[in-house]
């Protein structure tokens, strides 16, 4: 069985995800967000989805880049 990092559960269908080279372990997807998923450079929360970037600053929609200034993003096309 395999130890997840983030809450520690010993869990015999743990998985792994390899991020930049380094491998991590978790017992659900709830755990890996926590640990891997960006978040929004204005509202802070995790960033499941796609989420929209510019100059580096990643942001959960566009009502948030908007709100720290960043123009010419779009939800949608």
């Amino acid at each position: 069985m395999a130890t997840c990092e983030i809450c520690g559960n010993e869990y015999d269908k743990a998985f792994q995800v390899l991020k930049d080279g380094e491998a991590h372990t978790f017992d659900s997807f709830e755990c890996a967000i926590t640990a891997l998923a960006p978040r929004c450079a204005a509202c802070d929360v995790r960033i499941v989805g796609h989420g929209l970037e510019k100059d580096g600053m990643l942001f959960c929609c566009n009502h948030c880049a908007s709100a720290k200034g960043v123009k010419g993003l779009r939800d949608r096309a």
